[in-house]
């Protein structure tokens, strides 16, 4: 039987048991593909949670910083270590923290491909990872760390579009049961990450949800929350949104996936409703070579991206409909985060309230999976999420 010392040294609080040595899944440079090494294991700053690592979930976030070089992330230092979502045991709590002990089962946001945040410790494609302490949550107990790891992204994008000033900026969830309210959120992509989790937030702040899906993803919508799904490739597909949303207020719009936009602000032109929270680009950023350098194929891609942008920017501009991009991080830094983390996540995954979704597709337990996630990720994932789950040491 495994015995679990705590050292308590200059308010840091340390498990004797930290897995040592760590080793991570790099990217050494722009486009380059990931290699597993040695790295050092991380100590908590204040502020900060060290977590060890059980389960990874892969992002289209990580195969698009992989695919663009530093066309977006221009101040990503190299090695990196990718990697935004993780679940696993606390195992040292730094300074200024006291809503977690060693010993935790947590799900966190690894923030290493963020500005102002160390490349390497902070990113999660890792054993053992640096993660703040605001964007980290306990997990139930019954929970596998393999579903829990496919919940802080998805959630945390979900939220900025939702609640954040510059996006939606609807009524948080309040503590318990929310009022219901006769306004409407239409959530198009409900079957992915982020639109599993935006369902589910909106309807725990009493709005209403309509959404899309295939239809072999209705139940599961339904489940969810959402009182009304419709299939996103029937060619009326707009006008039975808006005739079902008709008669009430729409509070705003998610747009989740390729070619969303669109559909989106004809919804919003045609049932008033004044922002769009955009998770998506209008083009595929994996539609490009993945090496540096100008090519036909990326000059198509800019051109194709500016191109849409201007165009539904102008379509937007004529009918008063304000449509952003959003950033997940971004409510690291907000109300929003807080609100979310600290205040609604623990207790309504304890409840049942909020469900983790989607489920999690394991592809491998060890870190030399990662790469192949991203692989595969590149092709296409639909409903669900790519985990690896880590084999114990």
């Amino acid at each position: 039987m495994t015995t679990h010392r705590v050292i308590v040294q200059i308010g840091i609080r340390v498990s004797t048991d930290i897995p040592h040595p760590n080793a991570a899944a790099l990217i050494d440079a722009p486009y380059g593909e990931l290699t597993v090494r040695p790295v050092p294991a991380p100590v908590p700053a204040e502020g900060q949670l060290v977590v060890r690592v059980r389960a990874v979930a892969i992002n289209p976030l990580d195969a698009i910083v992989q695919s663009n070089g530093r066309l977006m992330y221009r101040w990503l230092p190299y090695p990196a270590v990718l990697g935004e979502d993780v679940a696993g045991e606390v195992v040292a709590v730094g300074a200024g923290v006291s809503d977690f002990v060693v010993g935790d089962r947590v799900c966190a946001y690894a923030m290493g491909i963020e500005k102002g945040h160390d490349a390497v410790s902070e990113g999660g494609f890792q054993h053992i990872v640096a993660v703040p302490a605001s964007m980290s949550a306990r997990i139930p107990h019954g929970a596998a760390f393999e579903e829990a790891a496919v919940l802080p992204l998805a959630l945390s994008t979900a939220a900025a579009a939702l609640f954040e000033t510059a996006q939606l900026a609807l009524d948080l969830p309040a503590p318990g049961s929310a009022a219901p309210r006769d306004e409407i959120v239409v959530v198009w992509g409900g079957a992915t990450s982020v639109g599993s989790n935006a369902i589910q937030l909106a309807r725990a702040a009493g709005y209403r949800v309509v959404t899309t899906a295939s239809p072999v993803r209705h139940d599961a919508m339904r489940a969810l929350g959402a009182e009304a799904v419709f299939d996103y490739r029937d060619p009326d597909v707009v006008r039975a949104v808006v005739d079902a949303v008709r008669g009430s207020t729409v509070a705003g719009i998610v747009a989740i996936a390729v070619g969303s936009a669109e559909p989106c602000v004809t919804i919003a032109a045609a049932t008033g409703a004044r922002r769009i929270a955009l998770t998506s680009p209008s083009v595929s950023f994996y539609d490009q070579p993945r090496r540096a350098g100008l090519s036909l194929r990326r000059l198509r891609l800019i051109t194709r991206l500016v191109a849409s942008n201007v165009a539904l920017q102008a379509r937007c501009a004529v009918h008063g409909i304000r449509a952003r991009f959003v950033w997940g991080s971004s409510i690291a830094s907000s109300a929003v985060g807080p609100a979310i983390w600290r205040d609604y996540l623990p207790a309504a995954l304890e409840s049942g309230l909020h469900r983790l979704a989607p489920r999690p597709r394991v592809i491998g337990t060890d870190l030399e999976a990662v790469q192949h996630g991203l692989d595969l990720m590149r092709r296409g994932v639909s409903a669900e999420k790519l985990v690896i789950a880590l084999a114990g040491e």
